[in-house]
């Protein structure tokens, strides 16, 4: 039986090209220059390996510089949010208000963060919970402990919950679980059981796949 709906948080909630995670990307460089003493040309080479071994650059510059996460996620995260989103999400706050599910936030990014993005898109109130990095013990998508960690965290199994992503790895990822995976703003592919383009299609996909859980009885 379906009972959790989940959303990733950083170009799900909002669509991609807004130039926020560019400006995330920018302050998290920043940081590297400024307090670690990275080469700015090397910058980008090293993240981009991070990405692959660690899935964020916070967990590999906690495993091979052993910095303070909560300084990094302070400065990182502070960007003026109204340079990049716009607050219009009627259709989506109504179509997730009517779901019949059990709404969370499953992000690799802080819960401060979340909070932020939420507020501003005028979506407070719809989210029973965020679970964030720290309940993540700073362990990302798509790492497994992660998603082991989130199920135990929320209290379902895998086959009870949907997630919603823009990522497809994160997808592939949870679908190991049993998880129903949902990619917005891509194409069909392995691991990935719905694709949808805007947010508010997620009240079709949900209704779907609760009429086929009702037939199967």
């Amino acid at each position: 039986m379906i009972k959790v709906l989940a959303f990733d948080l950083d170009e799900t909630l909002y669509p991609p090209r807004t130039g926020l995670m560019e400006a995330i990307n920018e302050r998290i460089k920043l940081y590297m220059v400024e307090k670690l003493g990275f080469n700015p040309q090397e910058v980008d080479r090293i993240r981009q390996n991070y990405y692959l071994t660690y899935g964020t650059s916070l967990r590999g510059l906690m495993v091979e510089h052993n910095i303070d996460p909560d300084d990094y996620l302070r400065f990182v995260h502070d960007v003026p949010l109204e340079r990049y989103l716009s607050p219009n999400n009627r259709e989506f706050r109504e179509a997730l208000s009517r779901i019949p599910l059990e709404k969370v936030i499953f992000t690799n990014a802080s819960r401060e963060h979340a909070l932020n993005i939420i507020n501003y898109l005028g979506l407070a109130g719809l989210f029973s919970r965020i679970v964030d990095i720290r309940d993540l013990n700073f362990i990302c998508k798509p790492n497994h402990q992660a998603y082991e960690r989130f199920l135990e965290i929320v209290g379902v199994k895998g086959e009870e919950c949907i997630l919603v992503d823009d990522t497809p790895r994160n997808l592939v990822a949870a679908k190991a679980f049993g998880i129903i995976t949902v990619l917005i703003g891509g194409e069909p592919q392995e691991g990935v059981d719905f694709v949808i383009q805007t947010l508010a299609e997620i009240e079709g996909v949900v209704k779907e796949i609760l009429a086929v859980e009702k037939m199967k009885g």
